[in-house]
């Protein structure tokens, strides 16, 4: 891949987190994914469907034989947003404390590294980086 098309896949990624965490994602699954039972289990699977929706798209347009890598995102964020959920609903953390902040910038970046191993393992396969 040449660093241009790399850069694209980095903004595709970007673009594909934004849109699913903040436009797409509705305040009941924002709200509701970390509270126990089939509720909280329903508000995330709808919540990391978009994700893994996107991921499949990004794979199938770059590298259409990883397409199985939307799947896994799917499986990976949904491990990442149930545990900050979790611990989030558990602990009772408003976005007036600053434990909420800090566990919403560690989901984040989880998911950053997630895409950043996406994005390596796509080159990688494609062949690497070519100038």
């Amino acid at each position: 891949m040449t660093p241009a098309e790399i850069l694209l896949l980095y903004v595709a990624f970007r673009l594909k987190q934004f849109m699913c965490d903040f436009i797409l994602q509705s305040d009941w699954m924002a709200l509701t994914k970390g509270m126990p039972g089939p509720t909280g289990y329903k508000a995330l699977l709808s919540h990391t469907l978009t994700h893994g929706v996107g991921t499949t798209i990004i794979a199938l347009i770059f590298a259409p034989a990883l397409w199985w890598l939307g799947p896994l995102d799917l499986v990976i964020h949904s491990l990442v947003d149930r545990l900050k959920g979790m611990i989030t609903y558990q602990k009772g953390w408003k976005t007036t404390d600053r434990w909420f902040w800090w566990s919403f910038g560690v989901d984040q970046e989880a998911h950053n590294f997630t895409h950043l191993a996406y994005i390596v393992y796509i080159v990688l396969f494609l062949g690497g980086v070519s100038l």
